[in-house]
């Protein structure tokens, strides 16, 4: 049984004992998540298809972890123009795992 499900304005494939990082979420470690908005449930061969989303499906998760992201680098330069410049960035991700899908 798997699940297509938004969470932070992207949607991820789901399945039950799943970890998966997502964006930056509320909560403390150990926390308990819930998502409603559900598009698509595949339970071994009954296939459910929301209008846009599966009316009273859930997606249960509790959160692991806060970590961050590894470091991109952006480099810009201009060349014969003595002009360059490097900064970085790291994105804060949450890392949850998967509960339960209920229908």
């Amino acid at each position: 049984m798997y699940a297509i499900v938004e969470i932070a304005g992207q949607q991820f494939k789901v399945s039950k004992d799943r970890k998966i990082f997502v964006h930056r979420q509320e909560g403390e470690e150990g926390g308990k998540l819930s998502f409603d908005k559900v598009y698509l449930i595949d339970d071994d061969n009954d296939v459910k298809v929301g209008t846009p989303t599966v009316e009273g499906a859930m997606v249960n998760a509790s959160i692991v972890s806060h970590v961050r992201g590894d470091k991109v680098l952006i480099f810009k330069k201009k060349r014969r123009k003595g002009y360059q410049k490097q900064t970085g960035h790291r994105q804060d991700f949450t890392q949850i795992l998967i509960e339960s899908i209920t229908i």
